[in-house]
Order: structure tokens, then C-alpha cells, then sequence
């Protein structure tokens, strides 16, 4: 298994999930962007995140150069968009990024999409095959490489779920 494989499908998969459930379920991300200043119809929303979740699924069954390189400016933008909200201090319970799942805006939020962009920029630039290539060539038949995926999509949610909401219970103690 090839490190560089199992996290570039980690974030396509963070992507492709964070899309879809954007493109379900609008309205935290419409409520972000207005807290921003920004006026967004939900059904640019849907769009993007239909987009986001295409550009997912790309990146997992196609892989490559361009596919990695619209991730890792997708990623960049997210980081822009969280550092922003922090920065201007907007009070914003969700940004939206993964539809209605609570994802306030964190540092660790910012960091976590920082990384995922790195990851596909070196993507971009250092060749290996799509990761549902890379399964191909795993021992038991990908198992232990699908499993390293779940597992770091799992921790992903919860650095930006989870770890968030525990920060503030605590904070309120």
C-alpha cells in the first residue's frame, strides 16, 4: 500500500462525502456563506456540491494529475473560507462543509484542509495510479488498504466533528 494512495483517497473520499451531503442539505452552507456577507442561492450550493462529490469519485476511480490538482485547489479554497470565518470572528456553528453535520470553523479545521491539498498537490505532481488502482495490487484482495481509508476518513470527521464539540462542552464547564 502506497502511503501517498491512502491519503489522497482519504481526502477524495472526505470530498466526495462533504459534497454529497452539501448538495443534500443546503442550508448550513447558505447560512456560512451569508455570515460571511455572502449571498448564495441553495441551488448554487447543490451545484458545487454535486460537483465536489463528481470530483470525489473522479479522483478515486480515475486518479491523475488534473483530477489531483482540482482537489487540491478545492481544499485550498475550504481553507480560505474556515481561516476566513475564524479571522473575522463569525459567530458560525456549521460552515457547512459537510452539510448539516456540525463543523464549526476550527483551526483544526483550517489544518485539516491545508493537509488534505497538500496531499493532493504532491498527487498532482508525483505519479501513482488512481487509488481504486492501487487496490489491485494490495494483498487480500484490498481489504486492509479499503480499511486504512475508512479508518482515516473516520478520524478526519471526527477532528472536525467531534473534536470541536468536545473543545466547546468544555470550554462551557
Amino acid at each position: 500500500m502506497t502511503v501517498l494512495a491512502a491519503l489522497f483517497a482519504v481526502a477524495a473520499s472526505v470530498l466526495l462525502l462533504g459534497g454529497a451531503l452539501k448538495a443534500v442539505r443546503t442550508s448550513d452552507t447558505v447560512g456560512a456563506f451569508r455570515a460571511l456577507g455572502i449571498s448564495v442561492a441553495p441551488v448554487v450550493v447543490q451545484v458545487a456540491g454535486v460537483a465536489e462529490a463528481v470530483l470525489g469519485a473522479a479522483a478515486l476511480a480515475i486518479g491523475g494529475s488534473a483530477t489531483a490538482g482540482l482537489m487540491a485547489i478545492s481544499y485550498l479554497a475550504f481553507a480560505v473560507f474556515v481561516l476566513v470565518a475564524l479571522v473575522r470572528e463569525v459567530p458560525i456553528s456549521s460552515c457547512g462543509c459537510l452539510g448539516r453535520i456540525d463543523t464549526p470553523p476550527t483551526v483544526t479545521h483550517v489544518i485539516v484542509n491545508l493537509a488534505a491539498a497538500l496531499v493532493a498537490a504532491v498527487a498532482a505532481v508525483v505519479p501513482d495510479a488512481a487509488p481504486v488502482e492501487v487496490i489491485d495490487d494490495q494483498p487480500l484482495l484490498g481489504v486492509p488498504f479499503v480499511v486504512a481509508v475508512v479508518v482515516g476518513v473516520a478520524a478526519v470527521l471526527a477532528l472536525l466533528t467531534a473534536l470541536p464539540r468536545r473543545a466547546v462542552r468544555e470550554s462551557e464547564s
